[in-house]
């Protein structure tokens, strides 16, 4: 029961402040208010350049709440509210300095979908691909979809007035909303609609009285006008549209608590065409001519947007392209006769369709890295003109960027004349932000001139709406700020953006950040929150398995890195490298690399978390306060080496599970009997050596049978195989437990015993083969051994691939499932193994995601359930689906450990099921 204030207009401290304000929110509330440290940390960013700290968090259950947190916030003194989803505005709007309202963990449902009417209701924070499964079976959908569309809300795109690829055919978020039910600060509920529907008391008197500057200050032409406040909509021959008016306002004017929008129908048989152009001011100029074939999406991407150069993933020839997706093929067809392209490719295929607009969808984080290194960041990021001056407008921007010194890469939807861009500002120097303030104001001017908008798609913000007056006079942006008094007179929802805005340059997110170190890495996660999608994650990412086992922005890779960032600023992190608030949060990192590949910016968290262990724990104190398994677990090779079969002894002993830190719900891996070293000695290599086996320390202890396999395959396909003239080992459960000096002094010693063995290095265990050619010259950056060890490691399918082209695999003809491990996924890719299974006859495709056991991890006490939960993402519903028969492959020990513990019988590596099948054959 929700109860009255304590503590009314207290005065005192900031921390007074706060801790008054959470008390009353916490009587007043039935959700969840959280002013901790951790709260705060995560949501000072947004996917914008901009910082801005809060008080606290709250995430509401109802609009009851909503309303009940308006007026405790009220009450303190206008405590700001600002109303966040996703977290993925560019402009900075979803960032506070008051309480921030996560409407993402109770207020995300669908409330009805009526397939008849075509229409939903929906609460703010669900996500939009959420919407979209709903709609699915009645062949509906909702037609703006960002690029973020597997982890934005409905809240956030109806705030931005987001748009995405398909708005050329159905408009933008306000063109899609019927009706939206808000709460005003001072707490008035109300149901915006047409006919002046819901307006506050005082808005339609105030349009009334500016009638011809409506009619008149906006520019014409413009599919994306998303600047300022859509007033225009409020005039008569528009339907005095009160709800259209209101999208777009950024959290300005009122909290959207339900909303109804408007669902299309999806396209019959949606063929993507891509058409290829000689360069991008060539396809920016192709693209306006054609809309009268009526596209689906006209969306423009350069060359220096593509990984790999032209031609990559498919694309046709060209030095720019446009994805045109059309509905129906004989459609398709004629665009591309008309279009006048260099060339094209028509995809009808739905998972070719995929594989080319994750290129485009990815691009948001892919712009951050720049050909040839730098970064480049959000800040001018989305513009529109008018399509027709598309191309002349990108000449110039080309040429302004020029003169500034300045690089990036425009992309975007070049059918209504949108372009994103992220640009290599210097944002850590006073020299580099005056120069971010000077171009910024050079391109507004040039977009103005174009008849532009200075945003398009994702909102004004902080970043953009300080130049407002440039796009539409003092006496509109004027008006602005009389419709926000009218609808919020005290101020109190989201001030310092949109209207009134703090200065462009004003609470940079680089501000005070070191220039070297793990916050300086963190910080080029610039929010686009691929990590955060929801539910099950499609085969072709691992990132980020903790976060959807757990659903917490602080398990997400973007939380980390956020708590990363302020530990490095230190405003609210204050402790440092001994912060348990950044230790907790990367306690469930499973180390997995998925972010290593899957982040668009290549965040590398399990990198990140080992230097922080390394640092949490230095000194004579933090050496007591490891848990016991970064000492048992961590230290896995040494026990191993120095004690063998003896290990197996111990783990039968009373409490052995607890002495060595390891959760009791798992039981111990078994030592074998002798270890593949030792078998190898004895038989000895059968034909001249052509490459080296590395005996890592799962295969020579626990699994030798895949060493011995991979031996009989490696020389049935002709190559020698040899061992290194001694005990080596990659250091890999020192880098996972935050031993790095220990993994520095095993990687020295095993450099010195492989120093001289040249040609290829074979290496088994995924894991293993991931940390030698990555984390063994990241560690050791300046031994040349370290690089040149990490260059000529393959795994088994790179070694017959290369090594043995004209090797035949014996045929084994059985459907397979099991697990690709995700360290192969973000290192070392598994191309080789694909094509090496399908040349034996094996079919179909092992699950992605991550095991969940992810070496130490499972073990761990208080892991087990994540551990599990992990599992459950793709892992075990893929072996409770395989057909009768199917071999389960597994190459990482740890992968084939879960696959045991959880799901019973045995996986294999696919060595071990290749050597099966050449046994086999020789019998026949």
């Amino acid at each position: 029961m929700r109860r009255g204030l304590r503590h009314p207009g207290v005065v005192g401290t900031h921390e007074d402040h706060a801790s008054a304000l959470a008390a009353d929110l916490r009587a007043a509330v039935a959700g969840d208010v959280d002013f901790s440290v951790t709260a705060r940390a995560l949501t000072t960013m947004d996917a914008s350049n901009y910082r801005r700290v809060p008080v606290g968090t709250v995430a509401p259950r109802d609009a009851a709440d909503v309303a009940a947190v308006l007026e405790v916030c009220r009450a303190h003194g206008t405590t700001p509210v600002v109303a966040r989803g996703g977290g993925t505005s560019i402009g900075g709007q979803a960032t506070g300095t008051g309480v921030v309202l996560d409407l993402t963990r109770h207020m995300a449902g669908l409330v009805s979908l009526d397939p008849e009417e075509r229409t939903a209701v929906v609460r703010p924070g669900l996500v939009l691909d959420r919407l979209r499964e709903a709609a699915r079976p009645y062949g509906l959908t909702f037609g703006p979809d960002p690029s973020t569309h597997s982890r934005c809300t409905l809240g956030g795109m109806i705030g931005n007035n987001a748009c995405g690829a398909h708005s050329v055919a159905w408009g933008t978020t306000a063109d899609n909303v019927r009706s939206l039910d808000v709460v005003t600060y001072r707490g008035a509920r109300l149901t915006l609609g047409r006919d002046g529907q819901g307006a506050p008391p005082g808005l339609l008197d105030l349009v009334d009285r500016h009638l011809a500057l409506l009619r008149t200050g906006y520019p014409a032409g413009l599919p994306r006008r998303i600047s300022g406040y859509a007033l225009d909509a409020l005039l008569p021959e528009r339907g005095v549209d009160v709800v259209r008016s209101f999208c777009g306002s950024e959290g300005t004017l009122g909290v959207v608590t339900e909303a109804t929008v408007a669902l299309v129908p999806l396209p019959a048989e949606p063929v993507l065409v891509v058409l290829g152009y000689g360069d991008e001011s060539a396809a920016a100029e192709a693209a306006a001519g054609l809309l009268p074939h009526r596209p689906l999406t006209v969306e423009g991407m350069a060359a220096d947007l593509v990984r790999g150069g032209a031609g990559a993933g498919g694309l046709p020839r060209g030095g720019a392209w446009l994805f045109v997706e059309m509905d129906g093929e004989g459609a398709a067809r004629g665009l591309i006769r008309a279009a006048d392209a260099l060339d094209s490719a028509l995809v009808r295929d739905p998972a070719g369709q995929r594989a080319l607009w994750r290129i485009r969808e990815d691009a948001a984080g892919t712009a951050t890295r720049l050909p040839g290194g730098g970064e480049a960041w959000p800040g001018w990021e989305d513009c529109a003109v008018p399509p027709a001056r598309l191309g002349a407008y990108l000449r110039e921007f080309r040429a302004l960027l020029a003169d500034f010194g300045l690089r990036g890469i425009p992309y975007g939807h070049f059918g209504d004349g949108c372009v994103h861009v992220r640009i290599d500002f210097d944002l850590w120097t006073g020299k580099g932000v005056r120069d971010f303030r000077r171009f910024s104001e050079a391109v507004a001017d040039l977009v103005v001139a174009h008849g532009g908008s200075l945003s398009g798609e994702h909102g004004d913000g902080q970043a953009r709406a300080e130049l407002l007056p440039r796009m539409y006079g003092e006496e509109l942006v004027g008006l602005f700020g009389a419709v926000k008094d009218v609808w919020d007179p005290d101020g109190g929802l989201n001030p310092g953006m949109l209207v009134r805005p703090k200065p462009l340059d004003e609470g940079l997110r680089f501000e005070g950040l070191p220039l070297v170190g793990v916050g300086r890495e963190a910080a080029r996660c610039v929010g686009v929150a691929k990590c955060r999608v929801e539910g099950p994650s499609s085969g072709a990412t691992v990132m980020c398995p903790s976060y959807r086992a757990t659903g917490e922005e602080k398990h997400s890779t973007r939380g980390r890195a956020r708590l990363l960032h302020e530990m490095a600023l230190g405003e609210v992190i204050t402790d440092g490298w001994r912060s348990e608030e950044v230790r907790e949060a990367l306690d469930l990192c499973l180390s997995c690399k998925g972010c290593r590949s899957d982040c668009p910016v290549g965040v590398d968290m399990a990198a990140y978390k080992a230097e922080f262990l390394d640092r949490h724990y230095a000194g004579p104190l933090g050496l007591l306060r490891r848990p016991r398994s970064h000492w048992t677990m961590g230290g896995l090779p040494r026990w191993l080496d120095l004690f063998g079969r003896g290990v197996n002894a111990a783990t039968r002993m009373p409490f052995a599970a607890r002495l060595a830190g390891v959760t009791p719900e798992r039981s111990m891996p078994r030592v074998a009997e002798r270890t593949f070293v030792s078998w190898f000695g004895e038989r000895g290599s059968r034909r001249p050596p052509a490459l080296t086996l590395w005996p890592d320390t799962f295969t020579n202890h626990l699994s030798p049978e895949v060493g011995r396999a991979a031996v009989r395959v490696l020389e049935d396909a002709g190559l020698g195989v040899t061992l290194p003239p001694g005990r080596v080992c990659c250091g890999l459960t020192y880098v996972s437990t935050g031993r790095l000096g220990a993994a520095r002094k095993v990687m020295r010693r095993t450099l010195d015993v492989v120093g001289g063995v040249g040609g290829p290095v074979v290496v088994l265990e995924p894991s293993c083969a991931a940390t030698l050619r990555t984390d063994l010259s990241e560690l050791l950056p300046d031994d040349p051994r370290a690089a040149d060890l990490a260059s000529r490691v393959v795994t088994f399918a790179e070694a017959l691939e290369t090594l043995a082209p004209d090797w035949t695999p014996p045929r084994l003809d059985r459907p397979v499932t099991g697990q690709t491990h995700c360290h192969q996924h973000a290192v070392l890719g598994d191309g080789p193994d694909r094509r090496l299974r399908a040349s034996a006859g094996l079919t179909g495709e092992l699950s992605g995601g991550c095991c969940g056991l992810a070496g130490n991890f499972g073990f761990e006490p208080d892991h087990y359930e994540v551990s599990v939960a992990c599992a459950e993402d793709q892992l075990l519903p893929a072996l409770r689906e395989a057909p009768e028969g199917a071999e389960v492959l597994a190459d990482g020990f740890s992968c084939r450990t879960q696959i045991g513990d959880l799901a019973g019988g045995r996986a294999r590596h696919l060595a071990e099921v290749l050597a099966e099948g050449l046994a086999e054959g020789r019998e026949r």
